[in-house]
């Protein structure tokens, strides 16, 4: 039986330098901190100037003043923001289409993953190509045929006790998502991480009996959080963001989105103090759940890079 000989030096030098990775050390560190301060300045400025009033805002731009919360601060400019605009309706708009896409975008686009990730399907190469294919093709191509096509979809109207066809989704909530519930990028993103998933588990599973929906609900989903999280994240994102679609098929009001919120402030006199007071309030949303998230955002991120 051969032996192995080993390097006493190549060991202890293994051992001196196990867990040392590329960005671990005080020079990482002091590069990941001037980063973080870098990217939070726009973010900083905007909440510091949303408690100033307009001359000190434009008074203050030549200094460091600008990113400190000093001299005149009040919440004047969040008290105005609701009196101008119907800033309160907008959230909830943005809060239900977001979340009703969020929770169907990740049922759907995960089934889809599942299917061409763990069930036999012929040609699923091919279809999963033909998806990420998709991603080349811009939103702006696509707007104007898709105006078009949802004003000619169908819809059943409960009016009382009575059921009537209507046509058209144009001015609706259900225009501002079900477009956007599909995503090939949610169905790329699950389904590596589904590959990373073993195999044998659902074997297991078929052995005990499990149909493959129960296999979908009970064994690969439950063990897909970083990856559900993500595509939450990036569903959401989005759709939170949405400005260009929303100023197409929506005419009412009380149907508008946050993004459409902003341009209210650019008619007549422009108070900048308000226009940052209420892009801070739209922020905070986003800022909170990317938080929260975080961990596994950059968790799924990386298994998918990595068994891509």
């Amino acid at each position: 039986m051969a032996t192995v000989q080993l390097d006493p030096t190549a060991v202890a030098r293994k051992s001196a330098t196990r867990g040392l990775r590329p960005g671990t050390g005080i020079g990482g560190w002091v590069l990941r901190i001037a980063l973080a301060i870098v990217f939070s300045f726009p973010l900083l400025f905007m909440f510091v100037s949303s408690l100033k009033p307009d001359q000190q805002i434009f008074g203050d731009l030549s200094s460091i003043a600008a990113f400190l919360p000093v001299g005149h601060l009040s919440l004047d400019n969040y008290g105005a923001v609701f009196d101008r605009v119907p800033a309160a309706r907008f959230l909830v708009n943005s809060v239900g289409v977001s979340v009703v896409t969020v929770v169907l975008g990740v049922i759907i686009n995960s089934m889809a993953a599942f299917a061409l990730s763990r069930m036999r399907v012929r040609g699923k190469a091919v279809i999963l190509t033909l998806i990420i294919a998709t991603l080349i093709v811009p939103f702006e191509t696509l707007a104007l045929p898709l105006v078009w096509w949802v004003n000619q979809l169908p819809w059943l109207q409960f009016d009382g006790f009575n059921l009537t066809l209507t046509q058209g989704w144009l001015d609706t909530y259900r225009v501002q998502i079900v477009p956007f519930i599909a995503n090939a990028f949610s169905v790329y993103l699950f389904h590596q991480y589904f590959e990373s998933i073993p195999k044998e588990l659902d074997e297991a599973a078929r052995v005990d009996g499990a149909s493959w929906f129960t296999i979908y609900r009970k064994v690969v989903m439950p063990l897909s959080g970083p990856a559900v999280a993500t595509v939450a994240i990036l569903t959401f994102l989005p759709a939170w963001n949405s400005y260009l679609w929303p100023l197409m098929v929506v005419q009412s009001e009380e149907l508008r989105p946050v993004m459409i919120g902003v341009q209210y402030f650019f008619q007549l006199n422009v108070s900048w103090g308000q226009v940052m007071a209420y892009t801070s309030i739209i922020t905070l949303p986003v800022v909170a759940l990317f938080i929260a998230f975080q961990r596994a955002f950059v968790n799924s991120i990386a298994s998918s890079g990595v068994k891509g």
